[in-house]
């Protein structure tokens, strides 16, 4: 069944797309919603009449679109989240903790025009935003455990035990032949 969509559905197509879905699922959901229309000719007909009227104000849309998308740029989110001992994180970052942390750095998102898998363990990932129909932009996110040092106070904490060793190593050494002469000798 051929369905004009009158509204953006992320994972289906954008508003004035000719796109083919099952009858149930059209029938059922896009129609009565009103996501949706019935791609009948004289509906493309009215669709076409209406993407030349409309053409300069598409034209507009993609210009703020790319304006938004420019925002991004250099943008990389870090979110900390609580791990598990084997690396597993308590729950999962989505796309609404993404919106929450484009919010912090001063970004307002729509968590319904971000598209990612659900994380589940500690790494690098990618989420995409989809602003327009041509304009999408890759975020880097990198998650994090909580309650795990930062990288420089850990440097610093392996160089100090090697320093403190050292002192500790040599006086056992002198005392413990003494120690081990004295039995034996005996």
């Amino acid at each position: 069944m051929e369905i004009i969509l009158k509204e953006d559905i992320i994972g289906l197509g954008y508003k004035n797309d000719i796109v083919t879905v099952k009858n149930g699922y059209g029938r059922n959901y896009l129609i009565p919603t009103g996501k949706g229309v019935i791609a009948s000719e004289s509906a493309k007909k009215v669709l076409a009449e209406n993407l030349k009227q409309q053409a300069h104000k598409l034209a507009a849309l993609k210009a703020a679109a790319e304006e938004k998308a420019a925002k991004f740029e250099g943008v990389a989110l870090v979110i900390p989240a609580k791990v598990s001992a084997t690396g597993q994180l308590y729950g999962s970052v989505n796309a609404a903790k993404v919106a929450e942390a484009l919010a912090e750095k001063g970004i307002e998102v729509d968590r319904k025009i971000i598209t990612m898998r659900d994380i589940k363990h500690v790494g690098d990932f990618e989420a995409v935003v989809h602003f327009h129909k041509e304009v999408e932009v890759k975020v880097p996110v990198t998650v994090v455990a909580e309650n795990e040092p930062a990288p420089a106070p850990a440097e610093e904490v392996a160089e100090a035990p090697v320093a403190e060793e050292a002192p500790v190593v040599e006086e056992p050494e002198v005392e413990a032949p003494a120690e081990e002469e004295a039995p034996a000798e005996a």
